[in-house]
């Protein structure tokens, strides 16, 4: 990669090598540090650091660089700090899709996307409602009931079963109640519906259920990003969104009340029900792009046990350049996580070397998917049967100092408790997500490594307020609303009234915990019961 006049420029304005490796080396994360290394990852030069652009290229050299200039030694493949990310991007471009025969309008009566690296897409066939669509053995619960989806379009409701749960509902209490479980999730329903055999799948939406609105759907503008993926891995023609009154009247022309059958869905003798005499119909045109993009990985080597790993992670990228020049710089969304997993790099590279190696990992493709963490969890550099913890920051607060850290996922595994430790040293509280339902733990790049059974903990500022020490929760929601009007947008930009000491504060409740479990013989675990749990045991053996 050519690292020529833009870098100089970029050095010159912010002379960051420079100040990472200064003389003196602190024990504790600078906030002026954060703020100068958001401001240049945020910066016009870097054209929002979208996979696969220019603003790549310079994004990926400018965090080698950083990396190199603190001694880390290169983590990623045959002696490098790159983990190289295959991905295929597509678009729909053109083309017609109805339901019956009536014409179903992308971005005004459904949203749909393909992974499918072809050139056309063409389905003629029966939709089936399956209700949440969960098969979940160990809660006893089976919306599919051995019903055949193969070359059948599913049609799924958002959230859990009990997310909507009345008393006397089977359904109730099986699933965390408001608070999402895995099963909740789009990607899980899209994942069912192809190991089913489904020729598309198309979830209704509910604003309440997924946590967004209609137009966080449509803003896709059917495009997807997607892994290469090997001929095993079953993939869907299309996969999208039905409009919410759209899917009430579809339902209604084929003889069905959906707000009956959302109740029935409820109940553990559901059964799927085709939509009979309204079949999906779509014959569209995809522009398909192959791109390369790259994961960034530094590590430091235990001096005990150097199979043994401890990894932090955030993502590089954010939503590049638009075609009308607009550039969503992601300054909160993540180039304050990256800066942070930085900073932790330099204070454990100028302390006593760690007993286990840690891992230092820059993901790219977070918001496309969490893609670049997907990736390494597919094919990681470090056996995820002895990573004995991931610890990610995405979003963290600018608002000033606070008096709690909010945890999403809380109750999850025994991080839990590592973090309310280290945070008792700054005379802070652990709190609980405010927004559950939302399934937050399962939209960061630790999921990717979770659902493979490495206990993980996030912290992201969207799971609540912070309770600021000045104003208190009422300023620190204040701030909070402030920012999701700039979250994805084109002003999470960085700001210089930003306050960087709580970002900092949590950066430093990392370095703790990741000390301890690095030179201790501890493995974290997920809590009996956890989705994940039985994964990790599965690998207990080579965990002594």
């Amino acid at each position: 990669m050519n690292t020529g006049s833009w870098s100089a420029s970029v050095l010159r304005l912010l002379p960051l090598a420079a100040l990472l490796a200064s003389a003196a080396p602190v024990t504790t994360t600078d906030p002026a540090a954060l703020s100068q290394m958001v401001r240049t990852l945020a910066s016009p030069e870097f054209e929002g650091r979208g996979p696969g652009t220019p603003g790549e290229e310079r994004t990926v050299t400018w965090l080698v660089e950083r990396f190199t200039s603190l001694g880390l030694e290169p983590g990623g493949e045959k002696g490098s700090f790159i983990q190289r990310v295959p991905m295929v991007h597509t678009r729909i471009t053109d083309g017609a899709m109805a339901f019956g025969n009536d014409a179903a309008d992308q971005f005004k009566s459904v949203s749909v996307t393909t992974v499918r690296p072809q050139p056309k897409v063409a389905i003629d066939a029966p939709m089936v409602f399956v209700g949440y669509g969960v098969h979940a053995p160990e809660a006893g619960w089976d919306d599919f009931k051995d019903v055949d989806l193969k070359g059948k379009v599913a049609v799924f409701l958002i959230n859990d079963p009990d997310f909507e749960a009345q008393p006397g509902d089977a359904a109730a209490g099986k699933f965390g109640g408001r608070r999402m479980t895995y099963y909740g999730r789009w990607t899980y329903k899209f994942e069912e519906a192809a190991r089913r055999g489904a020729v598309a799948a198309l979830i209704v939406h509910d604003s309440a259920g997924v946590g967004y609105g209609w137009s966080t759907v449509i803003a896709n503008n059917g495009e997807y990003y997607d892994i290469v993926r090997g001929p095993e891995d079953r993939n869907l023609a299309l996969q999208g969104w039905i409009e919410h009154d759209v899917a009430d009247g579809l339902f209604a022309r084929a003889g069905l009340d959906l707000a009956r059958l959302r109740i029935a869905a409820r109940q553990a003798d559901f059964r799927p029900v085709e939509l009979k005499g309204i079949p999906f119909r779509a014959d569209l045109s995809v522009k398909v792009d192959r791109i390369e993009s790259r994961n960034v990985i530094a590590k430091l080597t235990g001096s005990k046990y150097p199979q043994e790993t401890v990894m932090f992670g955030a993502h590089w990228d954010a939503y590049g350049k638009a075609a009308d020049g607009t550039i969503r710089p992601g300054a909160n969304d993540d180039a304050l996580g990256s800066a942070g997993v930085i900073d932790l790099a330099r204070q454990f590279k100028a302390g006593k070397r760690p007993e286990r190696t840690l891992v230092f990992a820059l993901w790219t493709g977070e918001e496309r998917g969490l893609l670049g963490s997907e990736y390494y969890g597919a094919h990681p550099l470090y056996p995820l049967e002895t990573t004995a913890a991931n610890l990610t920051l995405d979003i963290l607060n600018t608002g000033g100092l606070s008096r709690n850290v909010v945890l999403v996922g809380n109750g999850n595994s025994s991080l839990d408790a590592m973090l309310a430790d280290a945070a008792k040293t700054q005379g802070r509280v652990v709190t609980p997500e405010t927004f559950s339902e939302k399934g937050l733990f399962f939209r960061a790049d630790h999921f990717s490594v979770a659902r493979r059974g490495v206990p993980s903990l996030l912290i992201m500022q969207l799971g609540g307020a912070p309770d600021l020490v000045e104003g208190g929760l009422p300023a620190g929601q204040r701030w909070l609303d402030g920012y999701m009007k700039c979250y994805h947008q084109a002003c999470d930009a960085w700001d210089a009234g930003w306050n960087f000491a709580a970002a900092a504060q949590d950066v430093d409740l990392f370095h703790a915990m990741g000390s301890r479990i690095a030179n201790s013989r501890d493995w974290p675990a997920w809590r009996r019961g956890f989705e994940f749990e039985k994964i990790r045991e599965e690998s207990a053996a080579r965990r002594r």
